[in-house]
């Protein structure tokens, strides 16, 4: 295989993770949650979203968060925003980044956004260019883009259609999410030439759920085709509403266990990170998800 010298590692714990927990977790939680995986060498690290806080109260806290953290030079700290609203929030936060998040699945779509795609890419464009006259960089999502829960499959023709409008409207980095985790090594593979077929695969992450098991195995089969950035979450922090009991997002310090056996750099320390993932699990009282951090715990 040839696999790339370095990969970007982008934590999503803070934002992806904790939207999924129904206890509110403290503002200074979150903020010591942030500036540990910044110690940690985390290049890129969500720090919350400005949706509607009556459709994700976990994350109202977003402007205080961003105010609160201590931010590094050379860290992104990206936030989610659904429409002009959200984006005018994150802005006058002082946002430098900013995340816009769709589906390749025309129903998800509804039930997550309340639009469908098409309207949905329509906002985003708005977005697009008001991020672009305000120098703020703009990360795009693609939900369900190797299966929905009312869908099914997924034709890998709706996430290339999704996938070039996005980077059209500016997006300089477009992340894939398999969002209930059902994709297996072939079918990422598969997706991941085809989307590259017309969206560079420089300009591609993978956000790989892990319900299934799957998630390292389809990150070792889509490496090899270039792609060099790829989503976590610390803990695995995060589930999948669809299947009840399943984990969801594959857990950062799994998927930096894997990259170091593989002799790739990172610029992260996993000392620093299994802090962090100490960190929140005693916060949460529980158990990490992670296999790593339970293999290596020292407690």
């Amino acid at each position: 295989m040839t696999l790339p010298a370095r990969v970007k590692l982008v934590e999503v714990g803070p934002r992806d993770g904790l939207q999924n927990e129904s206890r509110s977790v403290p503002t200074h939680i979150k903020i010591q949650l942030i500036d540990r995986l910044t110690a940690a060498g985390l290049p890129v690290i969500e720090a919350g979203s400005f949706v509607s806080p009556k459709w994700v109260p976990q994350l109202q806290d977003t402007a205080e968060v961003l105010a609160g953290i201590q931010r590094r030079a050379d860290v992104r700290y990206p936030v989610l925003v659904p429409n002009m609203k959200g984006f005018e929030r994150a802005l006058a936060a002082g946002a430098k980044e900013i995340a816009v998040f769709g589906a390749a699945s025309e129903i998800f779509s509804h039930k997550n956004i309340n639009c469908g795609i098409d309207e949905s890419l329509a906002r985003f464009g708005v977005v697009c260019h008001a991020a672009s006259q305000n120098k703020i960089a703009v990360r795009g999502y693609i939900s369900c883009v190797l299966g929905c829960p009312y869908e099914g499959d997924i034709a890998p023709s709706t996430v290339v259609r999704v996938a070039e409008r996005l980077q059209e409207m500016g997006c300089y980095e477009i992340s894939l999410g398999d969002t209930i985790g059902v994709g297996t090594p072939a079918k990422a593979q598969a997706l991941i030439e085809t989307v590259a077929e017309r969206v560079p695969v420089e300009v591609l992450a993978a956000h790989f759920h892990d319900t299934y098991g799957q998630a390292l195995a389809n990150l070792i089969t889509v490496l090899p085709l270039g792609v060099a950035t790829i989503d976590c979450s610390v803990s695995g922090l995060g589930g999948c509403p669809y299947a009840d009991g399943a984990t969801g997002n594959v857990a950062t310090e799994d998927v930096l266990y894997m990259l170091n056996g593989l002799g790739i750099d990172t610029g992260v320390d996993m000392d620093a990170l299994l802090d962090a993932s100490r960190f929140i699990s005693d916060v949460l009282k529980r158990a990490p998800v992670s296999k790593v951090a339970r293999a290596m715990s020292k407690g």
